[in-house]
């Protein structure tokens, strides 16, 4: 897969586009990462149950199911063996113990069609540093439960489970953890419910699919935790190749009810043409990076999340840097309502999630460099899914409708109410930027032949694009960001003309809950 760079950054020229795409990322888990506790919201707001699924993990049965293919763990070998001899549809049982694959690197298990495999208590799927895959190829319908997977060594951006992408997978109540790359990836219609993604070297969960768009999405009451050990943001800057989860193109998701936590890095990354997301229920917090990113991407429903906690690490790095960018815990970049795209809204609508105590708040963000064929667009390949052949974008075409507005990813229609943001600058232990809010944009001016130069991007997506906050609380000393980051504003003047936001929220700079 190709990789596609994060970026975030205010941008003037080709140089400073380079150099600003990297937010960088100070790790602070072990390879062994350690759940913490949920610690009770000082806000009074509702908090989100937290799925603690790492630590009472559900067992499997103790006994094989009639008519199961029992796998003995002291045969090396043996699973993958009795799975290529059986036919679709067999129920494996794998008995209690450290099953392991032939010492080949290569060696794994290929489902057939509607293959089943229960692993009583204790049963684990070991690859012992050597072999590279778990479970791969293309069968359909395949579920895997109450096993314990582990110690797999996939290369950069490839996964151990459903190494393939295969469609129809059913991942249950499963310990996925210290493997290399992806403990999952995942196939149209996949369900990824009560497992534990912990401690792998890049990503929980990789939602890539090398052809076609997965559609028909589940994750839910998931444990995510530790991930990206590897710390791949250091080693490639600039990357965008970590995280708790990562989803690329996806047509349609339902992520609810996980507990996202500690991961080094962002929590959840919807990077590059995502459509139709739900993302409600989960608890998202301590991550090092954003809670939440959602990136060149449309159409979303994000609501009553308990998210606190989190970019400590990478807001507090750029901070220290002299960054002047809003890095926030929750960052839409050049992502929007389209009415012209099929889903379940036709808007980005964010509410009744409480936000407490990370570092900044909600930033909603457009690049005018990044456009379709544009060198500063760093999903470099990919259009909108408004322009359905990417060389359709010319310096000739795009200056006129409907490939000016088209060709380009832009943040609009995005609705941001009833959320209640709780801050508390002596829990962070920051004095200046890490307070803010923000809707902007950066000057545009490359390449040369760009039509969105100058600040026709930064006034629409402040003024145009139908991006709003209202009815929201306020605890705290918030600081609002609007058109640029050097435009700094208190809570009267974010509300005040020409910006008129918040309409019917309230804003208390030092709340009750202060003790």
């Amino acid at each position: 897969m190709g990789i596609k760079r994060r970026h975030w950054a205010w941008a003037a020229a080709p140089l400073t586009l380079a150099l600003l795409a990297s937010t960088g990322c100070d790790g602070t888990q072990p390879a062994e990462a350690k759940a913490t506790t949920a610690a009770p919201t000082t806000s009074g707001a509702r908090s989100t149950p937290v799925a603690r699924v790492c630590a009472k993990p559900e067992a499997g049965p103790a006994k094989a199911p009639a008519g199961a293919v029992t796998v003995d763990p002291a045969k090396v070998g043996d699973l993958a063996e009795k799975t290529k001899s059986s036919p679709p549809n067999t129920t494996f049982w794998l008995r209690p113990g450290k099953h392991r694959l032939d010492a080949d690197r290569y060696a794994q298990v290929v489902p057939k069609k509607g293959d089943r495999y229960l692993g009583a208590p204790g049963a684990v799927l070991d690859g012992r540093k050597t072999n590279q895959y778990a479970f791969a190829g293309t069968a359909q319908g395949v579920t895997i439960s109450y096993l314990t997977v582990q110690g797999f060594v996939p290369p950069q951006n490839e996964g151990v489970v459903n190494h393939d992408s295969a469609d129809g997978w059913v991942i249950e109540h499963s310990t996925i953890q210290n493997n290399l790359g992806a403990g999952l990836m995942a196939g149209a219609r996949q369900q990824v419910r009560d497992n534990c993604l912990r401690a792998n070297g890049q990503y929980g969960m990789n939602a890539y699919k090398g052809s076609g768009r997965i559609s028909g999405l589940v994750v839910e009451g998931n444990e995510i935790v530790g991930n990206n050990t590897g710390d791949w943001e250091r080693r490639q800057q600039g990357c965008g190749c970590t995280g708790g989860i990562k989803f690329w193109a996806v047509d349609g998701a339902d992520v609810r009810g996980n507990w996202v936590h500690d991961n080094r890095g962002t929590g959840l990354w919807a990077d590059t043409n995502n459509n139709d997301f739900r993302i409600e229920d989960n608890v998202l917090e301590a991550n090092d990076g954003a809670a939440l990113i959602y990136e060149t991407s449309y159409n979303a429903v994000i609501r009553n999340n308990t998210i606190r906690r989190n970019n400590w690490v990478e807001g507090r790095k750029a901070a220290g840097r002299g960054d002047t960018f809003p890095f926030a815990t929750v960052y839409l970049s050049e992502s929007g309502g389209e009415p012209r795209i099929k889903a379940r809204t036709d808007k980005i609508e964010i509410y009744g999630n409480l936000l407490e105590n990370n570092w900044s708040g909600i930033t909603l963000w457009e690049n005018a460099d990044r456009f379709c064929n544009s060198p500063a667009n760093t999903s470099s390949g990919d259009c909108t899914l408004l322009v359905k052949k990417t060389s359709r974008c010319t310096k000739s075409t795009i200056t006129k409708a409907p490939l000016y507005a088209d060709c380009r990813w832009k943040t609009q229609r995005v609705d941001i109410h009833d959320n209640r943001f709780v801050l508390d600058k002596s829990v962070l232990k920051c004095t200046t930027k890490c307070d803010r809010m923000a809707v902007l944009s950066n000057y545009g001016t490359y390449p040369d032949w760009s039509p969105y130069q100058g600040e026709k991007v930064a006034d629409a997506i402040t003024l145009k694009q139908h991006n709003r906050w209202h009815d929201n609380v306020y605890v705290g000393p918030w600081a609002f960001v609007v058109h640029d980051p050097s435009k700094v504003l208190d809570f009267q003047g974010w509300q005040g003309a020409p910006y008129r936001q918040d309409a019917g929220s309230t804003y208390s700079a030092m709340g009750r809950w202060l003790r």
